[in-house]
């Protein structure tokens, strides 16, 4: 039987001493409703213009979402086919999606050596 959301949700409610100690998660579906915050043009601009190197997907990327999970700043969305898409407008460049990504499809590449972006 599998394990609803809701269910969930009632596990991470719980008191610190009755939830479990490490809560994982395979994929972004498995995520109980949690609070995003979603990036806007901060009084100094879009904060990709700083940023040295960009995150890329690569071809093979098996939409997990463990990507859009870990990004601290919420500039990884899904679109409609399942895939996954940085907004490099606002992207800081930080690399912990490539770090996550379970499947080294992520790369960071210096953003001196992108072409036509």
């Amino acid at each position: 039987m599998t394990e609803s959301n809701s269910d969930k949700w009632k596990k991470i409610n719980k008191s610190k001493k009755e939830r479990p100690e490490v809560q994982e998660y395979k994929n972004w579906k498995e995520l109980s409703p949690i609070p995003i915050s979603l990036p806007i043009k901060g009084s100094i601009g879009e904060t990709g213009d700083w940023r040295t190197f960009r995150p890329i997907i690569k071809e093979g990327c098996t939409k997990c979402g463990i990507c859009w999970m870990y990004c601290p700043e919420g500039v990884i969305e899904r679109k409609e086919d399942g895939s996954f898409e940085i907004d490099l407008k606002y992207c800081k460049g930080c690399g912990i999606c490539a770090k996550e990504c379970p499947t080294h499809n992520i790369e960071m590449v210096r953003e001196s050596d992108v072409k036509n972006g």
